[in-house]
């Protein structure tokens, strides 16, 4: 059988540097690793090593030696702490190419290796994947989580008391005849089974605040043109994203831009002003935009401004109204004051504190329980969900035979199984490990 290759590649990013980090995994690391230093370091202690290839000094570095299976990858595993300028990596990797199985890596292979050697299961890699993204506090929390294989642990969990269900349902059929207290066992798996459906439901509910932090949530300025909504958002972004002008009609299309709120993500959008006065079709299309923004708006904020008439309304309950340019007189609709209106400047700055003191208040609402995610991602929740389907069957199934109830506990599961990665995920496997960069 053909050993698979030995794979390299910088996992410290790319440029120049300060230190760049190279890893080098696979059957051959131990061999390229010993002809580039006079003494083979001890297992998992960093050593100064002098590089030389071919007679010639190519750098002095800090060497790692990680013999498999205990190693990040299950494989044997080499690093070099080389310094970062393009010429010395260049000069290591044409070392390395003078070995024959010795290649460079692909994206997302050293964890696909990983996974395939048993170091990390799916829900791992994926929270891996999520922590190298991270952009917020919120994220990297919900992240590590899956990383640590937190998740990964209750899932099995899950599974596990499937499995016992099952064993006890299998039991039942093989000593039907043999066993009178074999209604006691029904009594038992029914009351876990209906246990389970009841967790896993709760963990179901509280799945969307996770997908949410994973994602950021969608954050819209609405409102007729010219009332302000260019401003309040270049105000919670801290910079000038969006043009602003005193000419109605100024934004034609939705700027969009990641933010973070009390350290929890969101994408903040502004959206084209509107109006059922305007001839113009470019201005039509992007109220069309504008709309469209409104129906996937996590959390809509409406906009208002003294002088201005809305001839279009919200097409659905804002979640805070803003009365904006106060410094140009108070708003007519003086009657709607109340926890979700707020009346602001842009200018003179009056309000934005409280305007911003009500933003965190929905968003930490929309995020309630999302640090305690356990699904965060939508296979998560479509696994849950036939394996809750398949657990009600049972329930429901007492008219069925034994075996084919029995058979509905095997399908949950396994459901639950595909979630870790035991079983039926090879074609998820090529889309998520391509989200890693060349040296994960």
């Amino acid at each position: 059988m053909k050993l698979p290759t030995t794979i390299y590649a910088v996992s410290s990013g790319l440029g120049r540097a300060g230190i760049a980090v190279v890893r080098l995994s696979g059957p051959s690391a131990r061999l390229v690793l010993f002809s580039l230093v006079s003494v083979f370091p001890k297992p998992r202690l960093a050593s100064l090593r002098k590089l030389v290839s071919d007679g010639e000094l190519i750098d002095e570095a800090l060497v790692l030696w990680f013999p498999g299976p205990a190693s990040v990858t299950g494989e044997d595993l080499a690093e070099f702490h080389v310094h970062g300028s393009p010429a010395v990596l260049s000069r290591l990797f044409l070392a390395f190419s003078q070995f024959e199985d010795v290649v460079p890596a692909v994206a997302g292979e050293f964890t696909r290796r990983a996974f395939d050697n048993g170091r990390l299961d799916l829900v791992e890699v994926e929270g891996l994947a999520d922590l190298l993204a991270a952009d917020s506090e919120g994220q990297r929390k919900l992240a590590i989580r899956q990383f640590a294989g937190e998740s990964s642990g209750l899932v099995e969990s899950w599974r596990d008391r499937v499995i016992e269900a099952l064993a006890l349902s299998e039991a039942a059929i093989d000593f039907s005849e043999e066993d009178a207290d074999i209604a006691a066992v029904g009594e038992i798996v029914t009351s876990r089974a209906m246990a389970l459906v009841q967790e896993l439901q709760g963990v179901l509910d509280q799945s969307v605040a996770g997908i949410s932090v994973r994602h950021g949530l969608r954050v819209v300025f609405a409102g007729a043109p010219n009332v302000g909504k260019s401003s309040l958002f270049n105000w919670l972004l801290d910079r000038e994203a969006a043009i602003v002008s005193a000419q109605a009609g100024t934004t034609r299309d939705v700027v969009a831009s990641g933010a973070s709120l009390g350290g929890l993500p969101l994408l903040l959008a502004d959206t084209a002003g509107l109006r059922d006065d305007t001839h113009d079709e470019i201005e039509k299309m992007g109220m069309l935009r504008s709309l469209s923004e409104i129906g996937d708006a996590d959390v809509l904020i409406w906009v208002r401004a003294p002088g201005i008439d809305e001839t279009v309304g919200p097409a659905r309950t804002p979640d805070l109204i803003v009365h904006n340019k106060s410094d140009l007189g108070e708003p007519r609709l003086i009657h709607v004051r109340n926890d979700s209106t707020i009346i602001v400047s842009v200018k003179t700055g009056e309000g934005l504190d409280r305007l911003r003191s009500a933003i965190q208040l929905v968003i930490a609402e929309r995020y309630a329980g999302a640090e305690n995610a356990i699904l965060v991602r939508g296979r998560h929740r479509e696994s849950v969900e036939k394996s809750i389907r398949h657990l009600n069957n049972f329930l429901e199934g007492t008219k069925k035979s034994a075996e084919l109830r029995a058979e509905d506990l095997r399908w949950a599961a396994r459901e639950l199984a595909a979630i870790t990665g035991r079983v039926d995920v090879e074609d998820l496997l090529g889309k998520i490990f391509s989200e890693f960069c060349i040296g994960k």
